[in-house]
């Protein structure tokens, strides 16, 4: 969190008189360790699979963009889209274990 915003919301909390002050502490300290007092502030892992574009899929399996289009890949197509946006990472890696093997 930004120091600027910490400075807005302590100042709100000071001027809210029903907060004392030894709670106004607990809650800025609670804000700079997000959320959990002690520990540095995580972000929640990425669990989506990346959508990668054509040229990406090609060059990973070292064929050109036009052979893409003729593999066994489901193309991924993003909402209110019309055309499609790439091919699903996991898709490809598998594409590519049967290829090694």
């Amino acid at each position: 969190m930004l120091t600027s915003t910490l400075e807005i919301i302590r100042a709100a909390l000071k001027a809210d008189a029903t907060v004392s002050a030894a709670e106004r502490t607990r809650l800025l300290a609670l804000l700079r360790n997000g959320g959990a007092p002690g520990h540095p502030p995580t972000a929640p892992p990425d669990t989506s699979p990346r959508i990668l574009r054509r040229a990406e899929v090609a060059r990973r399996l070292a064929v050109s963009t036009r052979t893409v289009d003729d593999l066994p890949l489901r193309k991924i197509k993003l909402p209110g889209r019309v055309r499609a946006a790439g091919f699903l990472e996991p898709d490809v890696n598998a594409l590519l274990g049967s290829i090694s093997q």
